[in-house]
């Protein structure tokens, strides 16, 4: 299968395609925008369902946190990975939405939205990161091994996470440059000043020559002019 890598201009605004042709699914899901947010979507899965399925153990009738008994960690970590989950679906729909937005103005917000949202992901995935592996390096040894396994690929995951928000907030990134880019050269061509200069007024614009330049003058100079006499 070959990928297209390209984050260039695809002949509509934005980036995108143009607005209204045809719908192509071996393109689309081919596309870096959807390859990248269909990985947001699974590695999000791995996060929040490790830590949903083993993250918590059962001790004197209560739920406790294998990360160090911190049950914030648990339960920031689940939020994150959720959340990312439900949103790498919205912005996979966006994808397809966007490419039959026929509004310029609605492809910039869309690709503002994708931009801020991605780059704040990537920051709470960051923290998550750094939260479940710092509880995990201070978690007394478990005895029984229970969820030490779903514990760790949690943490690796939250971490191949910032990677994948992280390309996803880059290509929003070039996106928008793409888009401010057409903005502005169809503005500098649509300025009826930009190619026009105004010519120095030159008099009587009807006024017609009907003889060579100078030739009045030599006509002059030749009347004047009288060949000596010896």
């Amino acid at each position: 299968m070959n990928i297209n890598l390209d984050f260039g201009n695809r002949g509509g605004a934005y980036g995108g395609g143009k607005a209204g042709g045809a719908f192509d699914l071996m393109t689309f899901v081919q596309r870096p925008q959807v390859i990248c947010r269909a990985l947001c979507w699974l590695f999000s899965i791995v996060v929040f369902g490790c830590i949903s399925s083993q993250g918590w153990r059962m001790d004197d009738e209560k739920d406790h946190c294998i990360y160090n008994d911190s049950a914030m960690t648990c339960k920031y970590a689940t939020t994150v990975g959720v959340f990312g989950f439900l949103a790498s679906m919205a912005f996979i729909a966006g994808e397809y939405l966007f490419e039959q937005m026929s509004s310029v103005k609605s492809r910039k917000h869309y690709v503002l939205v994708d931009l801020g949202f991605s780059a704040f992901w990537t920051f709470l995935y960051f923290v998550a990161f750094l939260t479940l592996w710092n509880e995990w390096s201070n978690t007394p040894e478990i005895p029984d091994g229970y969820g030490v396994s779903n514990a760790k690929s949690a943490i690796l995951f939250s971490f191949f996470n910032l990677f994948t928000w992280g390309l996803c907030a880059f290509m929003a990134y070039k996106r928008y440059l793409i888009g401010a880019a057409d903005a502005f050269d169809s503005t500098y061509d649509a300025d009826p000043s930009a190619n026009q200069y105004t010519s120095y007024p030159m008099g009587n614009e009807t006024e017609q020559y009907s003889e060579a330049p100078f030739s009045g003058v030599q006509q002059d100079l030749n009347q004047d002019y009288q060949a000596p006499t010896y």
